[in-house]
């Protein structure tokens, strides 16, 4: 099967074509600093082709969920290195997965900081959103200045700068699920007047500036970006959106990144504006390596690689339950059942994370 084919990606050589999805587990705490608990959940997922970590907050403003890591103090980029040698001494390759959460967040987060911050002054139409303080009403962001857009691009070099110092092989920009890139992009939640909206030229200014400026770090081939072309998670989803998200990936095309990671199924939502953009649309425009992303089977998997629509599949909810999903997929074995969504997320230590049965083979 193509899907346990190795894959040449930058100047890695990676195993099969099976990629971790980044999955928020919220394990850090609240101090928000890897830790041994979180080097073994990687560890277990380590013979994946590439693993890509959970969302990580470049800047204190930028946090917007209960006990995720950060990547903007060196006392994180020093934890983390736990993450990646226990990664590395497995033989598996991770990359960093570099996160604002933009309007999806609450002042209880960052006090100092005052409201979350986005393009515009949107509200997310949403029911609640669990704070330092409990369940609180979302609150209508501040619009960031224009000075401050660049001084956020600075805090993801900066970022960037860190996760190469903690040991990652590589990081991704996530420009998806509603938050601050995402809300740039899209005409949803950009309502600007100035270099940063009111086209789609414009919207895709942000994204681009912090690709140019985390290449003076890492270089072009070992970035990654995430997009969701066809999500409504955050309460997103814009009219304009193949449009968009079409110019986006041709001006990404130009940088020769290491991927493109398209979240092109609807598992995690459809915001029923039209057809969804497939992976195929994306392909004519990005001929660069293409990570297709969510809901996938091993079947579907398989098919997206064949039609040579893709490059690589990211497993999200079925690498929860099975750390040896790549096992798993070459010989055929049943997955476990699915953890409970309460133990998914949380500071529940081993409960619903690393405490998986490993399935036996017969030698």
């Amino acid at each position: 099967m193509k899907l346990f084919e190795e894959l040449k990606l930058g100047d890695y050589l990676l195993a099969n074509r099976i990629v971790l999805a980044p999955l928020t587990r919220g394990r850090a705490g609240e101090s928000r600093l890897p830790n041994a608990l979180m080097a073994e959940y990687y560890a277990q997922r380590a013979d994946a082709g590439l693993l890509i970590s959970e969302a990580s907050s470049i800047s204190e403003q930028g946090l917007g969920w209960l006990n995720s890591p950060g990547i903007y103090t060196d006392e994180q980029a020093q934890a983390w290195q736990l993450i990646t040698q226990a990664v590395h001494d497995k033989g598996g390759r991770i990359f960093l997965q570099l996160w604002h959460c933009g309007r999806s967040s609450h002042s209880s987060f960052h006090p100092a900081d005052g409201l979350p911050v986005a393009p515009s002054a949107v509200k997310l139409k949403g029911e609640y959103i669990h704070t330092p303080t409990g369940k609180q009403d979302y609150e209508t962001p501040r619009a960031l200045e224009t000075a401050e857009v660049k001084q956020i691009v600075l805090d993801y070099q900066k970022a960037a700068e860190r996760a190469k110092a903690a040991g990652f092989d590589g990081v991704e920009i996530h420009a998806a699920n509603g938050y601050l890139i995402d809300e740039f992009l899209q005409s949803k939640t950009n309502q600007r007047e100035d270099e940063y909206g009111g086209s789609k030229e414009n919207r895709t200014r942000f994204l681009l500036e912090i690709v140019d400026a985390i290449k003076q770090v890492w270089g072009s081939g070992k970035i990654g970006v995430r997009l969701s072309p066809n999500g409504v998670f955050n309460d997103m989803g814009s009219a304009d959106y193949r449009e968009q998200f079409l110019y986006t990936a041709q001006e990404l095309a130009k940088h020769e990144l290491a991927y493109l990671h398209v979240m092109d199924g609807l598992a995690f939502g459809f915001h029923e504006l039209g057809a969804p953009v497939t992976l195929a649309e994306f392909k004519a425009v990005y001929p660069g390596t293409m990570i297709g992303n969510c809901g996938y089977t091993k079947e579907l998997a398989e098919q997206r690689l064949q039609d040579g629509d893709a490059d690589l599949i990211a497993f999200g909810r079925p690498f929860i339950s099975n750390p040896d999903l790549v096992v798993r997929f070459q010989h055929n074995l049943a997955l476990n059942r699915d953890a409970k969504m309460v133990d998914w997320y949380g500071d529940q230590g081993a409960k619903g994370y690393t405490d998986f049965p490993i399935a036996p083979l017969n030698t």
